[in-house]
């Protein structure tokens, strides 16, 4: 089992319209609030290295801006190239106003 690392609040992230960039354990992460729900992912595409907390979300997908993958939110798994693998989903847990990230 990982540490929790606090990544926000949920006064911070309630109103996300796409994905938050958070540095937690050495790692970039994109967090995203699915309709309350929250969701952690490895932030970089593994094509190109494209920022994924800047991609355009539809419903629980989100969309690599640079080239277009398209990847799970809620799980990392690639769901349209160029990428041909997905990315590492974290373990997120509220535990109070903070939304924390589990880090192994």
């Amino acid at each position: 089992m990982g540490q929790y690392i606090k990544v926000g609040s949920t006064t911070e992230l309630e109103d996300l319209e796409g994905g938050k960039l958070v540095e937690a354990g050495g790692r970039s992460i994109a967090v995203f609030n699915l309709g309350g729900s929250y969701y952690a992912i490895e932030n970089t595409c593994p094509h190109r290295g494209g920022p994924l907390s800047q991609g355009m979300v539809a419903e629980d997908v989100v969309i690599c801006p640079w080239h277009g993958a398209r990847f799970d939110i809620k799980t990392g798994s690639v769901l349209g190239p160029p990428a041909a693998v997905g990315v590492q989903s974290y373990p997120v847990r509220v535990n109070g106003e903070d939304v924390e990230v589990e880090i192994s």
